[in-house]
């Protein structure tokens, strides 16, 4: 059995990659070609880890779609020569670029995990270095010879979690992310426990196939008390629009008023898909449980289910490239493609 692995570690930015400067105190950019003098744990590894870094390491706060393809096609171009792809990443939009490489992945049979840290690599107290050592480790796991990680994960304080199912919810804490509806892939203590029920086994026989086509043209609208006509129209309105995602109450609950029904009726009539998903960190959307749900789905809002704001964005983005009929589309859109709902 083969115990080593070849790993490629991807840095696109964010806290960890961050080492403060003892004279200033100001934090500055890490050299990543300088890993393992910096970290020397890592010589502790089994596992040969080569280092990438994107010419110009981006806050997380700016990541966009041509940054989630040019993550995928530095894996798609180091696929065949590495056996797992780490990627470290800023905390604050990790969940959402985890959920769209998931999507742009298809037939993935190699681990792509996701960390980062609350503090710099460099601080006293970091979180950083067992993060980064464990991503590594995981995305090294192999049995008979197979990687035992084969989708898109992301890795915080001592838990592996599929990506898509993810959300950040703590800006303070280490332990900054949850996955609400779906358990863990795999707990770290103090050996490494995966949850194998839980894993997604990809269809062996299909190669891997990278989707670059992502539709921005979206709007994501919050319901709450007191959203007004003339706020909704504008956001619907607006030239060129092909979906939206709509965060309503509970378990897919929104305004039974008039006006607001009417306006995402014309708007669906217009080509632009609706997707519900719910405000709650928790639970599943189920339209035409209370009245209030039932005209949404009279009128042909598509059901999220459970799916979370940030994968239904990334899947959103990647169905609407597609050009798909709105049947096609509600079809697809409700149905698990990497695991993202239940």
């Amino acid at each position: 059995m083969k115990t080593s692995a070849n790993i490629l570690l991807i840095y696109t930015g964010g806290t960890i990659g961050m080492v403060k400067d003892f004279e200033t105190g100001a934090l500055k950019a890490f050299n990543f070609d300088e890993l393992l003098q910096n970290i020397p744990e890592l010589k502790l590894l089994e596992h040969h880890i080569d280092t990438v870094s994107f010419e110009r390491p981006i806050d997380s706060s700016n990541m966009n779609p041509a940054y989630w393809v040019q993550m995928a096609e530095i894996i798609e171009e180091k696929y065949e020569e590495y056996d797992g792809f780490v990627v470290l990443h800023g905390s604050d939009t990790m969940s959402y670029s985890a959920s769209a490489l998931s999507f742009m992945f298809e037939n993935l049979s190699k681990p792509v995990i996701l960390t980062g840290s609350q503090l710099p690599i460099g601080d006293l107290r970091t979180d950083a270095k067992e993060n980064l050592i464990t991503s590594i480790q995981i995305a090294g796991l192999q049995k008979n010879g197979k990687p035992v990680i084969t989708e898109v994960g992301l890795y915080f304080e001592y838990k592996l979690y599929r990506g898509n199912r993810t959300s950040k919810i703590n800006a303070e804490h280490f332990q900054a992310f949850a996955s609400p509806n779906y358990p863990p892939l795999v707990n770290s203590g103090v050996h490494l426990a995966v949850n194998d029920a839980y894993l997604w086994k990809p269809n062996q026989r299909r190669r891997m196939k990278l989707h670059k086509g992502l539709n921005d043209e979206i709007a994501l609208v919050k319901i709450f008390p007191g959203i007004n006509r003339s706020l909704l129209e504008h956001i619907l309105s607006k030239e060129g629009l092909k979906g939206v995602i709509l965060e309503t109450y509970g378990s897919g609950n929104a305004p039974t008023l008039e006006w607001f029904v009417q306006l995402l009726k014309d708007t669906i009539s217009r080509g632009v898909v609706i997707v519900n998903v719910t405000q709650c960190i928790g639970g599943s959307v189920a339209m035409g449980q209370y009245e209030t749900s039932t005209q949404l789905k009279k009128i042909g809002v598509v059901s999220g289910k459970d799916i979370t704001t940030e994968a239904a964005v990334a899947k959103m983005m990647y169905l609407l490239a597609k050009e798909l009929s709105p049947k096609v589309f509600r079809t697809i859109f409700e149905t698990s493609l990497r695991g993202e709902m239940s």
